[in-house]
């Protein structure tokens, strides 16, 4: 089974929003310099169920030893923010499947 992220902020309380309400590029910043390991990947391409909006090419945070990714979530009106949630081996695999080599 899949994840889906949209479902998952709706109903749990387990991520962080590292930043919220800024541009992208800040984000973009924050993933580079905060992850433990970085991955990038085009824009529109589906991560944990939702297309990933933002100039390219789009920096996803990965923590495997916390079992978590850090990445870009952008909602229209809101702006973008960064999540940091914890995710499933399987899942963190199907994101450097896609990644920009």
């Amino acid at each position: 089974m899949s994840f889906c992220l949209e479902t998952y902020l709706q109903e749990s309380e387990n991520y962080r929003i590292v930043i919220a309400k800024t541009g992208f590029k800040e984000c973009a910043r924050l993933i580079e310099k905060e992850a433990k390991e970085v991955i990038h990947v085009n824009p529109g391409e589906k991560i944990l169920g939702a297309r990933i909006i933002g100039l390219p090419p789009v920096p996803i945070g990965i923590d495997e030893e916390k079992g978590t990714v850090m990445l870009p979530y952008t909602k229209p009106c809101y702006g973008t923010a960064v999540v940091e949630l914890p995710i499933e081996k399987d899942e963190i695999n199907r994101i450097r499947a896609v990644a920009i080599k």
